[in-house]
């Protein structure tokens, strides 16, 4: 982030009235050597011409998915079919600015509770239906009151969603809150039609129409040819292939199979760059590896013994091992260097001390140590950052046996949130307070480890809500003392986002979070 941006970030904060204008990254990508483009892969489903100039058929890698609606979605994979089917009523950019969606334009109160927004017109539902301000309001309340959806936590400060014309929504909320805008552009905040129940019929308005989904191995997806944005997109397609083994995709893109993929391990893409045709892309993130241990069943529950896990856990070294120091060494917290303005330094670690961790374990009734299932994804570098904490930990008699698992049934039968012990992964978010809200807030959906502590909880609170930009950023500096002292996590690393594509294609931007990056404006290269 460069001097002038952090200048229009603090603006925007401390006024409250430069509404979307928050910028808190900015990326540069560099292309790796390109070269002869390769082939169209052979015998795959067909798309029909939309009849305008629109050619090219755009093939990339991603997970098996296991979800389809919108406000269930959590993987990468899941958000990036749905953000090509669906529109969101604001958007991120690569920059992680605020950008127009659905919405062209918005306004906001004197006093911060309600926020006004105009929506696009000539919108339609790939069904043929219009886009009216009742499709979000829907859409918000759906995702505020459905019991059970994250989305219920995030939304809590919202009271009241309301068409107020026909393009017209107006949302008020209960406390100011200086990064509502981030807030409706939530991944799993993609409009819906009014009425929508489960989202299985990929009813979107967005810039792409499916018409072939095979749950075993792929989704096609052809232009779509009423798409309001003019000039969009420039692909005749997309086909989304699913590959559950990483290494597989690369082969795939260096054989023409496919012509991108993301969410590589820091291996995989190192061997890709530099190859003959395709450029390499790497960008900064706020995405990391959560370790955690529960603290409402033991042996968690004893203070000491994530004390130990603390000690025994060597990042640094974790660090180089695994990130091959792409991205960032971590520090426990979920806010990271990305995020400038908040993150400090001034708290120190825990010392890596194996021996003293052993000792603190004997202390808490374990003196022979602890044995442990290690649970954790098996994509990116998760299953190399499992390797080297169990010889780390192993040294201070914390004995794993690690189990790695897909993302489908990690996330999708929401096992991760149920483990004792594990590893997940945490996308990119453009601005830190969704992680306390969602991960760490006492009672939050998604609070894997079921911490809570009320000095956390306070200080959450007036992150979260003021418009004075220093009580912020004094709030963030005490959230991170008091998870570095107390908190139940381990985040040994933030990990750099990676991207390798054909270069037959031209216009790619990558985003921090991959599953939010863009295709409308990919295309054929002249």
């Amino acid at each position: 982030m460069n001097r002038a941006q952090r200048a229009k970030y603090k603006i925007w904060l401390l006024g409250a009235v430069l509404v979307g204008l928050l910028l808190v990254a900015s990326c540069q990508a560099t292309p790796a050597e390109q070269a002869t483009p390769t082939s169209q892969e052979q015998g795959t489903p067909t798309l029909e011409p939309t009849g305008t100039a629109r050619e090219g058929v755009l093939r990339v890698s991603a997970f098996p998915i296991a979800q389809t609606d919108p406000a269930n979605i959590s993987s990468d994979s899941e958000v990036l079919i749905a953000n090509h089917v669906y529109d969101y009523l604001v958007d991120v950019d690569a920059n992680n600015e605020i950008q127009p969606r659905l919405a062209t334009e918005w306004s906001m109160s004197d006093d911060g509770r309600t926020y006004t927004f105009s929506l696009a017109q000539g919108v339609t539902f790939h069904d043929g239906s219009a886009l009216t301000a009742q499709d979000v309001v829907y859409t918000f309340t759906r995702l505020r009151d459905t019991e059970g959806l994250p989305t219920a936590d995030l939304y809590a400060n919202i009271t009241s969603i309301e068409a107020t014309g026909d393009l017209e929504v107006t949302f008020t909320i209960s406390e100011t809150n200086p990064f509502l805008l981030y807030d409706l552009s939530d991944n799993h905040a993609l409009i819906v039609k009014d009425g929508t129940e489960d989202a299985t019929d990929f009813n979107g308005t967005g810039p792409f129409v499916v018409t072939d989904y095979r749950p075993e191995n792929r989704i096609v997806m052809k232009a779509n040819g009423d798409y309001f944005v003019e000039g969009e997109p420039q692909l005749e397609g997309l086909e989304i292939i699913f590959f559950s083994d990483q290494a597989a995709s690369a082969d795939a893109l260096r054989g023409g199979q496919i012509d991108l993929t993301m969410d590589l391990s820091t291996s995989l893409y190192e061997s890709l760059q530099g190859t003959e045709g395709l450029a390499a892309y790497d960008i900064a993130t706020n995405q990391f590896a959560a370790v955690r241990l529960r603290v409402d069943q033991e042996p968690g529950n004893d203070p000491r013994v994530i004390q130990a896990f603390k000690m025994a856990t060597d990042r640094q070294a974790i660090f180089e091992l695994v990130q091959q120091s792409y991205g960032a060494v971590g520090r426990d917290t979920p806010i990271g260097p990305i995020f400038d303005e908040y993150y400090t330094e001034q708290y120190a670690l825990p010392s890596h001390d194996p021996q003293a961790a052993r000792e603190l374990l004997a202390e808490a009734g374990y003196p022979d140590g602890l044995d442990l299932e290690l649970n954790l994804l098996n994509t990116l570098n998760f299953p190399d950052l499992a390797v080297v904490l169990k010889e780390q930990w192993a040294e201070a008699g914390i004995r794993v046996e690690v189990v790695t698992l897909p993302e489908s049934v990690y996330y999708g039968e929401e096992r991760w949130l149920e483990v004792n012990l594990g590893i997940t992964g945490w996308g990119h978010r453009a601005y830190p307070q969704f992680y306390l809200d969602v991960m760490l807030k006492c009672g939050a959906k998604w609070n894997e480890a079921r911490f809570c502590d009320e000095e956390l909880d306070r200080q959450i609170e007036i992150a979260g809500s003021s418009l004075e930009e220093q009580a912020r950023v004094d709030a963030y500096h005490e959230i991170q003392r008091i998870l570095i002292e107390r908190g139940p996590l381990i985040v040994p690393y933030f990990f750099a986002e990676y991207g390798v594509i054909s270069d037959q294609f031209e216009g790619f931007e990558l985003k921090a979070f991959s599953g939010r990056t863009d295709f409308r404006m990919i295309r054929l290269s002249e």
